[in-house]
């Protein structure tokens, strides 16, 4: 793993809302840190209400960590671009990350409960 990468579970229950409605509480997410960026927190799938979930065509990709998926979150006052991203098939370094999601600040809440 890049010496700039950390990895460690996220301590307690983390919730994610849009537009008001929790789309998912987990005691299962993972801090990733990077360099001097803030962390980021990604919850498991299974932890997801996936079904608001529905996948972009937008991508981009890590030197570190791969290629970026996004998602639009499909919310009762309308979807929110482009508000989430997973690594479908993270590189060996960040593995731990597969079958996670991570969100934007600026379009989702994302708090420790």
């Amino acid at each position: 793993m890049a010496d700039h990468i950390k990895i460690r579970p996220a301590t307690g229950t983390w919730v994610v809302r849009a537009a008001g409605a929790v789309l998912g509480e987990s005691k299962n997410a993972l801090e990733l840190t990077e360099g001097d960026y803030p962390p980021v927190i990604y919850f498991p799938r299974s932890d997801l209400a996936m079904a608001f979930f529905e996948p972009t065509d937008t991508t981009s990709t890590c030197p570190y960590k791969g290629d970026a998926s996004y998602f639009t979150i499909e919310a009762k006052s309308g979807p929110v671009p482009n508000a989430a991203w997973s690594y479908e098939n993270p590189k060996d370094a960040v593995a731990e990350i597969k079958d996670h999601i991570a969100f934007y600040h600026e379009k989702v809440a994302v708090e420790q409960v």
